[in-house]
């Protein structure tokens, strides 16, 4: 017996999803921005689509796998023949997704090679921390890196971590970095801007830099420091991913009291007169 199969006239937007690879939800939106017609109903009152609309459906299917936007495939349907515009943004918007993916395989690279969250951080500062053991760098001091980066790039992060290599590796140092931050944590409880103590605690932390930026120097990483700085050509890019200290100081949060704010200040003070006569 021969069947004979008759192909339906209209299909409802379920089958017309599934024949053009999408879903009835992403149909519905296309209706919305009218990238797509609104077909005719049947007696249902439920949308039924023909021929032309299941062969839009199909181009807008393929632009899509292609990474064209909506509004510009809309330009596409209306102005067939003149699409180069939207081409080159389609192009550069690849090139770009192209350079994401390059860094996070530089990422995910450095990653295993490290083995800790310090892989997460830039080639300069993971360069920078290799040579120190396993543990000696505290979550803290990966934490303060990883803000020092996002603020002010991977060179500055690069010689920040000249401070938290003398720290890890010079036990007395680290003692003094303890015991201040107790000290400054401690202006928190309801100490006044104006306490004899702030102005105290403010000397004992630009000594303790001081102390910091001597071993520093003893052990030669202020050579290292210098190289970075030549280096300002290579990291452009990276530049444009940075934001300003004043843009950082209203969108990251902190806790500090205005005693520790004021010594935080002060001791900032004191190290810039030092530099200043130095």
């Amino acid at each position: 017996m021969h069947l004979s199969f008759t192909p339906p006239r209209r299909v409802k937007i379920g089958d017309a999803a599934a024949f053009a690879g999408t879903t009835p939800r992403a149909i519905r939106h296309y209706h919305h921005i009218g990238l797509l017609q609104e077909p005719e109903r049947g007696g249902d009152g439920r949308r039924r689509y023909g021929y032309d609309d299941m062969i839009r459906l199909l181009w807008i299917r393929r632009m899509a796998d292609a990474g064209i936007r909506l509004d510009d495939m809309r330009a596409a349907f209306d102005e067939p023949l003149d699409v180069e515009e939207s081409l080159s943004r389609l192009e550069e918007s690849l090139a770009a997704q192209e350079a994401d993916i390059r860094r996070q395989r530089e990422i995910v690279r450095r990653l295993r090679a490290v083995g800790s969250p310090l892989g997460l951080l830039s080639d300069l500062v993971a360069e920078r921390l290799k040579h120190l053991p396993a543990g000696a760098l505290r979550t803290s001091d990966l934490d303060t890196l990883m803000v020092t980066e996002r603020i002010f790039g991977p060179q500055a992060a690069a010689v920040q971590a000249s401070t938290f290599i003398v720290l890890a590796t010079h036990p007395g140092l680290r003692a003094e970095d303890d015991r201040l931050d107790a000290a400054e944590a401690a202006l928190d409880d309801g100490v006044e801007p104006d306490d004899p103590r702030v102005e105290q605690l403010a000397r004992e932390r630009f000594a303790h830099c001081k102390a910091v930026e001597q071993a520093i120097q003893a052990a030669g990483l202020d050579t290292a420091e210098e190289e970075l700085f030549k280096m300002d050509d290579e990291l452009d890019g990276e530049q444009d991913r940075l934001m300003s200290a004043y843009e950082a100081f209203t969108k990251m949060p902190y806790d500090f009291s205005p005693a520790r704010v004021r010594c935080m200040e002060r001791a900032g003070q004191l190290l810039g007169q030092d530099l200043a006569d130095g």
